[in-house]
């Protein structure tokens, strides 16, 4: 029998702006100064609500939550390629993207607070809440993509995220090949941060690139440097634009790192080594925007500061509004299950709020 190519696979990776804030001036993708001072700032956003929400755990006033410090690039880059008509669908490392969409500074004080009013974004509807269960957000990304097809919506495309571990579950193939067989408009955006938890990536596959997982799936794909705001802008833009022309979905690998916790329940000094994470420090997003921004001459350290200023004071009146006396409904969770009441959901609130009463009566 004779041998013969099936057809040619390419795989590209492109970084637009390098770890000393020098760009690429084939690769630049023209935003405005207007634009870049909004990026840089949703960045910085996102790193000050960060370190602030971990230091209010730290202190006994949050729950156990996780930890974004290094990867704001990898979402706010996204965000600031898509319009409001498009939907944002995340799993919980997107602080600086959730935040640039307009949600609440609060919301995620109330969400690891355990209180479900958390997850009402009114500021963005098409934001959808936080995504706990790995991969679990990805379906859904990509059935509202095929809503969007059935309705004919236009000018509309759904960017989802996850990380590198979530590729190993079965809802993320499942997703991936849904939406090439349909052709919805959505785009796939895994940050690949290297651990899954304690999981480094070499013993969680094979795969020499996790873009190259889209090819099984006839999906374009590209490998980017996540920690290069610009490069996961100009990649998402262009995503985004196909999904708006009918051409379907597209695959974005984002190579970022975790300089954190993965949770504050986790003690990442236990499987990665303080020179690996020395290394990734020197590949910091916000210190490369900013640098890159000096050079056009449109920052400094006097708007440095104010802007940190700005800022903090901002994050604290969130939480000093966030800790006043207030009532919440202990039995929201159960409002939000399905859209309609269903009798075995409504036996186990009433049981739930019997138990309740009883907690509260005892003390």
């Amino acid at each position: 029998m004779p041998v013969s190519t099936i057809g040619p696979f390419k795989l590209e990776y492109f970084q637009v702006l390098n770890e000393k804030g020098e760009i690429d001036k084939k690769l630049d993708p023209g935003l405005s100064n207007e634009e870049l001072l909004k990026l840089y700032r949703a960045m910085v956003l996102g790193r000050e609500t960060d370190e602030r929400l971990l230091k209010l755990q730290r202190q006994g006033r949050l729950g156990t939550l996780p930890v974004c410090f290094g990867q704001e690039a990898a979402s706010a880059g996204a965000v600031m390629a898509m319009k409001d008509s498009d939907w944002f669908v995340g799993a919980y490392r997107e602080l600086s993207g959730r935040l640039m969409r307009g949600e609440s500074i609060e919301n995620p004080m109330l969400i690891y607070n355990g209180l479900e009013e958390g997850n009402m974004i009114k500021t963005s509807p098409r934001t959808l809440p936080i995504a706990i269960v790995l991969a679990s957000q990805i379906p859904q990304a990509v059935g509202l993509g095929y809503s969007i097809k059935m309705k004919q919506e236009k000018d509309t495309a759904v960017v989802t995220f996850f990380g590198d571990g979530s590729t190993s579950e079965g809802d993320f193939h499942e997703a991936m090949n849904f939406a090439s067989v349909w052709k919805v408009p959505v785009v796939f955006l895994c940050q690949n941060n290297s651990w899954a938890i304690s999981t480094p990536l070499k013993k969680q596959m094979a795969s020499e690139t996790i873009a190259q997982k889209a090819i099984a799936y006839n999906m374009p794909s590209v490998q980017v440097d996540g920690n290069d705001a610009l490069a996961v802008y100009k990649a998402t833009r262009e995503a985004i634009d196909r999904a708006y022309a009918g051409e379907g979905p597209s695959f974005i690998e984002a190579v970022t790192y975790r300089m954190n916790v993965h949770t504050t329940a986790d003690d990442p000094t236990k499987y990665r080594k303080d020179d690996e994470v020395a290394m990734w420090a020197e590949k910091d997003p916000i210190t490369r925007f900013r640098a890159y921004l000096g050079k056009k001459k449109i920052w400094n350290d006097e708007k440095e500061d104010a802007l940190r200023k700005e800022i903090r004071d901002e994050i604290a009146a969130a939480v000093k509004n966030y800790e006043e006396p207030r009532q919440y409904k202990p039995d929201a969770p159960f409002d939000f299950i399905y859209g309609t009441e269903v009798e075995a959901i409504e036996e186990q609130r009433a049981e739930f709020l019997e138990n309740f009463k009883k907690d509260v009566t005892n003390g």
